[in-house]
């Protein structure tokens, strides 16, 4: 597994968001990107070897794109969170998402 993953819950509809593209960026720097499976999830944003310094991270969903395929207006056209990286441990970044809201937290 990836030290790095997310998954992504439409409360819209109560179902997993599939097909949402996403990048890890360090500092304006993509390091990696991918795109969720049926599932809403991506367990594999990072080769298996790979950890990342400690710093700060941000996520970046297209959230635009992934309503716009389902012709719904969307008042996000993205959703950025920013993290920290303390240490070499798994970090999971869920989101919760709808229209016209998300929520984040730390998962597990």
């Amino acid at each position: 597994m990836s030290q790095i993953t997310t998954h992504i819950l439409d409360t819209s509809i109560g179902i997993p968001a599939k097909g949402v593209n996403i990048r890890l960026e360090k500092d304006g720097k993509t390091i990696a990107e991918g795109s969720t499976n049926n599932d809403g999830r991506i367990g594999d944003l990072l080769p298996k070897n790979k950890t990342l310094e400690t710093g700060n991270y941000e996520m970046v969903f297209d959230t635009g794109s992934y309503f716009s395929k389902q012709n719904k207006k969307s008042f996000y056209p993205k959703v950025v969170i920013h993290f920290t990286v303390f240490d070499k441990s798994h970090y999971h970044v869920p989101l919760l998402l709808n229209p016209f809201g998300y929520s984040t937290y730390r998962g597990s």
